[in-house]
C-alpha cells in the first residue's frame, strides 16, 4: 500500500472477490457454516433499479454505467479492425442481472473433454449433480433435473408466429424439433428456457444472495474495488481494496477466492503479481508465481447477425412502432406477467453442425422476432427478424493484459476473433445455411428479404468479410484463468481451482473454464462455482 495507511476492515476465513453469477452462489454455501466468517466484495453497485428485475430491462443496462463497466475490445484485424463494447455487470449479481436469462448448460462432450485433458472429476457424470443441485425446474425433478433449488428455470411467456414458422423452417433442412436443451445433447430447435420467476428476471444475487443477506457470519460491502491480493510469503494472506475513497485491507485465515470473472480475475492476479513474469515487471510489479497463461486463452463466443425483412407476419418492430400496441405491452406485463416486456433479448434456439464432419453441433442460433444495428439503440422501422449464430467452438485464442500497474485502469481486451481459418470457414458455411433455411417452404408466405448482409454477398471471401462486419460478442468470455494439470506450464488452477504456485488463492468463474462450453456460459458458471464451493469447503475445514 506505499506511504498511504489503509484501514482495517476485519479478519475473516474466506473473502470472496466479486459478487456476480460465481460470487452470489459461493457466498451463499460457504456462509452455510456458521463458524466460518465471509466477506464477499463487489466492486459495483446494489441492484434496487426496476430494470433489473422486468426482462426487457437488459435494453436499459448494457451501456449504463449503473449497470456496465463499459469496456471496449482492443480493435480485432477478424473484425477488420473494429472494437466492440464488451458488456459486463457491475452490480449485485453481476452478468445474471444485465444477461439474457437463458438457461443452458452445453453438451455433454465439453465436460468429458475437459476431464480427458487430464481433470479428474469434471466429466458431464460428475458435474450434473452440481447442476441439479441448484436448479429449481419447471417441469420437476428427473434424471437430469433438480427441483427446489435457487436457481429457477421456467418456459418463456411469450411465442411468435415468425419464430415458429422459422423453427419449421429449419426442420426442413433437416434440423429436428427438441423441447429440452438440457439433457446433454442440444442438436435440434426449441425455444430457449429462462432463468425466470413469475415473469421477473431471476439474477444470482437473487437467488442464492437475497435469501441470505441477514447471516452474522457474512459480510457484503459494495462499491469495493480490489486493487491487490496480499501475500505472507507464498500464500494469500487478504486483500487491499478501495471503498468511499479510502483503502482497505481485509484478512484472510482460510482463503482468498476470486469470483470476478474472465475479465477482472486475470486483471487482479497480474496485479498481484501472478503472471508472466517478464510483462509484469515492465510494469514494476513484484512477481510472486511466474505463471504464464494468466490473461491468456481468452474465448468468446462471436455472433454474427443476419436480418431478413419480412411482410404478412408481425414482429416486435412493429409493435413497438405502433403506440396502441406499446402501451398494451406495459399493461400486459402489469396485469399477467406476460407478453413482451418478459422477453429475453433471444427466444428461438436452433443447434446445428456446419458441416457433416462435426461429430456434435458447432453451431447456435439465437433468432429474434425484432431487428437493430446494435443493442442501445432503437429498432429498425420495417418488419424484420434476426437470425444470429454463433461458432460454440471457436479455434481462435485472445488475450487480457494490462494496461498499466493502476489497478483502476481497465485491461486490454483482445478478442482475437476469426483469427484461424477454421473460424472463417465456419463463419461463410454459417451464413450459408442461414440462407438456406430462410428459403425454405415454411417462410415463403413472409417474403423474406435479406437485408443484412445482403443477397450480393455471395464468394467466399465476401462472406468472411460480412462475417467481420456483422460479427459482434454474445457476452461470453472464458477461459482466462484456465484448468490444468499441474504440470502444464500454461495452467492457472489446478483441478481444484488452486492456484498453481501459491496457496490459499482460489479462482472459482468462468475464466478456469479450459474450452468454453457450447452454449451460454452463465450457468456453467454457476455450475462450476457449485463444485468449487464443495471442494474448497473440504480442503480448508
Amino acid at each position: 500500500m506505499g506511504s498511504i495507511e489503509a484501514e482495517a476492515a476485519g479478519e475473516f476465513d474466506d473473502i470472496i472477490v466479486g459478487a456476480g453469477t460465481a460470487g452470489c452462489l459461493l457466498a451463499n454455501r460457504l456462509s452455510a457454516d456458521p463458524s466460518r466468517r465471509v466477506l464477499l466484495l463487489e466492486a459495483g453497485g446494489n441492484d434496487r433499479y426496476i430494470w433489473f428485475h422486468i426482462p426487457v430491462g437488459y435494453l436499459f443496462l448494457i451501456g449504463n454505467p449503473r449497470a456496465d463497466w463499459l469496456f471496449k475490445t482492443a480493435p480485432v484485424a477478424g473484425l477488420n479492425g473494429r472494437s466492440l463494447l464488451y458488456p459486463r455487470g457491475k452490480v449485485l449479481g453481476g452478468c445474471s442481472a444485465i444477461n439474457g436469462m437463458i438457461y443452458m448448460r452445453g453438451q455433454s462432450t465439453d465436460y468429458d473433454g475437459w476431464a480427458q485433458l487430464g481433470l479428474s472429476g469434471w466429466s458431464w457424470d460428475d458435474v450434473l449433480p452440481y447442476f441439479r443441485q441448484h436448479e429449481d425446474f419447471f417441469a420437476g425433478a428427473d434424471a437430469l433435473h433438480g427441483a427446489g433449488g435457487e436457481w429457477r428455470v421456467e418456459p418463456p411467456r411469450v411465442q411468435w408466429e415468425i419464430l415458429d414458422r422459422f423453427r419449421d423452417a429449419a426442420e426442413q433442412c433437416g434440423i429436428p424439433k427438441v423441447e429440452d436443451f438440457n439433457r446433454g445433447s442440444n442438436e435440434g430447435s426449441a425455444y430457449f428456457q429462462v432463468n425466470q420467476k413469475k415473469g421477473l428476471r431471476w439474477s444470482a444475487a437473487r437467488g442464492f444472495l437475497d435469501p441470505v443477506r441477514s447471516r452474522p457470519n457474512l459480510t457484503i460491502l459494495t462499491g469495493a474495488e480490489a486493487e491487490r491480493i496480499l501475500f505472507d510469503g507464498q500464500r494469500a494472506s487478504g486483500l487491499a481494496f478501495r471503498q468511499d475513497g479510502q483503502r482497505r485491507i481485509a484478512r484472510a485465515r482460510r482463503s482468498v477466492v476470486l469470483a470476478a470473472g474472465a475479465v477482472a480475475s486475470p486483471k487482479l492476479l497480474m496485479l498481484s503479481g501472478i503472471g508472466r513474469g517478464e510483462a509484469l515487471r515492465g510494469f514494476g510489479l513484484d512477481v510472486v508465481a511466474d505463471r504464464p497463461g494468466v490473461g491468456q486463452n481468452l474465448q468468446d463466443h462471436l455472433q454474427i447477425r443476419p436480418i431478413y425483412k419480412v411482410r404478412n407476419v408481425r414482429t416486435l418492430n412493429a409493435d413497438y412502432a405502433n403506440l396502441l400496441k406499446r402501451a398494451w405491452m406495459g399493461v400486459e406485463f402489469a396485469l399477467f406477467r406476460t407478453g413482451p416486456m418478459t422477453m429475453a433479448p433471444s427466444q428461438l434456439g436452433v443447434f446445428t453442425r456446419s458441416d457433416a464432419r462435426y461429430a456434435m453441433p458447432n453451431l447456435q442460433f439465437h433468432v429474434q422476432p425484432l431487428s437493430l444495428d446494435k443493442f442501445g439503440e432503437g429498432l429498425h422501422p420495417f418488419p424484420a427478424f434476426t437470425a444470429s449464430v454463433c461458432n460454440l467452438r471457436p479455434t481462435s485464442r485472445g488475450e487480457i493484459r494490462l494496461a498499466s500497474a493502476d489497478p483502476f485502469e481497465a485491461p486490454v481486451i483482445d478478442p482475437n476473433y476469426l483469427a484461424t481459418d477454421e473460424d472463417r470457414q465456419v463463419a461463410a458455411d454459417s451464413l450459408r445455411l442461414v440462407r438456406r433455411i430462410v428459403a425454405s417452404e415454411a417462410l415463403r408466405a413472409f417474403e423474406p428479404e435479406e437485408y443484412r448482409p445482403g443477397p450480393d454477398i455471395r464468394s467466399e471471401a465476401d462472406l468472411i468479410r460480412a462475417a467481420g462486419d456483422l460479427g459482434t460478442t454474445i457476452f461470453h468470455p472464458v477461459g482466462t484463468a484456465r484448468m490444468g494439470r499441474r504440470d502444464d506450464p500454461q495452467a492457472v488452477v489446478d483441478e481444484r481451482l488452486a492456484v498453481i504456485g501459491v496457496e490459499g488463492l482460489r479462482v472459482i468463474d468462468a475464466s478456469v473454464m479450459p474450452t468454453i462450453t457450447s452454449g451460454n456460459t452463465n450457468s456453467p458458471t454457476l455450475m462450476i462455482a457449485e463444485k468449487g464451493a464443495a471442494m474448497l469447503m473440504a480442503d480448508t475445514r
